[in-house]
C-alpha cells in the first residue's frame, strides 16, 4: 500500500504513520495560540520530529466547530515563513492543512509535500489542478456542512455505509480529475460534522473502509468525543483515550494518525504492529526501509 506525494511515498503496507499536528492559528480548539509566531512554530515542528512523528501537518485556519473562516491572504501569512523554516531545517514530509487551492499551491512552492483538504477537494473547485499538477499526496476527509455549522444537529441514516460511500465518490472523482490513485489518502472525519455516536459507529466500523484499497487516516487527538466516553470535562482526560485508539485503529486497518502528541502515539503504534507481527522496528530502521525521497 503505496501513498505517493511530491518528494516521494510512503509504503504503508506493513507500517503506519504518525502525523504531528502543527496549529499556526490563535484559535484551534486545544493549543490555540501557542505556536502562532514563526520561532515557536518552527521549534515545535522540530520537536514533533524528533518525538516520533513521520510527517508534520501544518494548518493555519482552525476547523473546530464553529471557527470564524479566514481569508487566503492570512492563512498564507501564517504558514510560509514555517514551511520554508521547516523545509530549511529538515527533510521531514510536510503536509498543509487547507481548503484554499492558493495556500496550498504557495505552501508545496515553500516545501510541502501533501495536501490535507478537509473538503475532499470540493471547497475549491482549482484544488485538484493544483495537486494534479504538482504531484502532491492528497488526503480526502469527509464532513457533513462545513466548520461553522457542522455540529449543528448532523444527521445520518447510516452514517457508516454514507461515509464510505462519500470517500468512494470523492476517490474516483479525484482520478477522473487526473490525481494518481497512489497519491490518495482517505480521512473519515472523526468529529467533522458528528455526534459521538456517530464517530462510535465510524471506528467500530473501519474495516468498511478496506475495500476502498486506500489508506486511512485517523485523527481522534483531543476531540470531545473522548472525554464524553471517558466522562470527563477537563483536555488532559483526552490524552491516554487518543493513544489506545491509535493502537486499536491500527489493529482495525487504518494506517495514519494525526495526533498532538507523537511520542506515546509512535509507541502504542509500534508495539501493535509488532503483536501483529507488521513492523515494530525502531525508528531509525523504519525510516530507511519504507519512506522513498526524492532529492530536495
Amino acid at each position: 500500500m503505496l501513498w505517493k506525494h511530491k518528494r516521494g511515498q510512503f509504503d504503508l503496507t506493513h507500517e503506519g504513520l504518525i502525523m504531528g499536528v502543527l496549529n499556526v492559528t490563535p484559535d484551534s480548539f486545544s493549543d490555540g495560540g501557542c505556536f502562532s509566531s514563526e520561532v515557536t512554530a518552527v521549534e515545535h515542528g522540530m520537536e514533533l520530529e524528533r518525538a516520533g512523528a513521520d510527517l508534520i501537518d501544518v494548518g493555519g485556519e482552525s476547523t473546530r466547530p464553529g471557527a470564524a473562516a479566514v481569508s487566503a491572504k492570512e492563512e498564507l501569512r501564517r504558514v510560509l515563513p514555517v514551511i520554508r523554516a521547516l523545509r530549511a531545517r529538515s527533510s521531514i514530509v510536510i503536509s498543509i492543512d487547507t481548503s484554499k487551492a492558493i495556500v496550498a499551491e504557495e505552501a508545496l512552492r515553500a516545501g510541502a509535500d501533501i495536501i490535507n483538504d478537509v473538503t475532499a477537494l470540493r471547497g475549491d473547485p482549482a484544488m485538484a489542478e493544483v495537486a494534479r499538477r504538482s504531484g502532491a499526496g492528497v488526503v480526502l476527509m469527509h464532513m457533513q456542512g462545513c466548520p461553522r455549522t457542522m455540529q449543528k444537529h448532523p444527521r445520518y441514516a447510516d452514517v457508516v455505509s454514507e461515509v464510505v460511500t462519500f470517500l468512494q465518490e470523492s476517490l474516483t472523482a479525484a482520478v477522473e480529475l487526473g490525481l494518481s490513485a497512489e497519491s490518495i489518502a482517505l480521512d473519515p472525519g472523526i468529529g467533522f460534522g458528528k455526534m459521538p455516536a456517530h464517530n462510535l459507529a465510524l471506528l467500530q466500523s473501519l474495516k468498511s473502509f478496506a475495500p476502498l484499497r486506500r489508506p486511512l487516516m485517523i485523527g481522534v487527538s483531543r476531540k470531545s468525543f473522548l472525554a464524553s466516553l471517558a466522562g470527563t470535562t477537563t483536555m488532559a482526560d483526552r490524552f491516554w483515550p487518543a493513544v489506545a485508539l491509535t493502537s486499536f485503529c491500527r489493529e482495525e486497518g487504518a494506517r495514519i494518525f494525526r495526533v498532538h502528541e507523537p511520542r506515546p502515539h509512535h509507541e502504542a503504534l509500534r508495539m501493535t504492529e509488532g503483536i501483529m507481527g507488521k513492523g515494530g522496528k525502531r525508528k531509525s530502521e523504519v525510516g530507511k526501509s519504507r519512506i522513498s525521497m526524492l532529492p530536495l
